[in-house]
């Protein structure tokens, strides 16, 4: 008897189900790495009026998509700003967006895994 095979299970980052660090400050993401050519990349109505970051849309960035804690991305993740790139899944600006959130660290132990409690 022959067995189909199976898909390998892909890891979802742990980011796909948060977006606590795109709803931290109007004042967070800012641009302060990024060449003129990179932010040329970022569709304009996405930056603040001021151009100094993304700008935010009640208490999120415009650029984030989904609900926050449930289901998340950004609608402008290959360009997005150098600063949302620096930001990983349980290093300290994540843990400060998530506790500001009301959302519990993540677990850098375990790569994909769940929130710790």
């Amino acid at each position: 008897m022959s067995t189909a095979p199976t898909a390998p299970k892909t890891e979802l980052s742990p980011c796909t189900s948060c977006g606590a660090c795109c709803a931290y400050s109007a004042d967070w993401p800012r641009f302060t790495l990024e060449s003129d050519e990179t932010l040329d990349l970022i569709p304009q109505q996405f930056v603040n009026e001021r151009q100094s970051g993304m700008r935010f849309e009640g208490e999120r960035c415009s650029a984030l998509a989904g609900t926050i804690g449930c289901a998340t991305s950004c609608s402008i993740y290959d360009v997005r700003p150098q600063v949302c790139r620096d930001c990983q899944p349980g290093d300290d600006a994540c843990t400060m967006a998530r506790e500001a959130r009301g959302m519990p660290p993540i677990d850098v132990e375990s790569p994909g895994a769940a929130p710790v409690a």
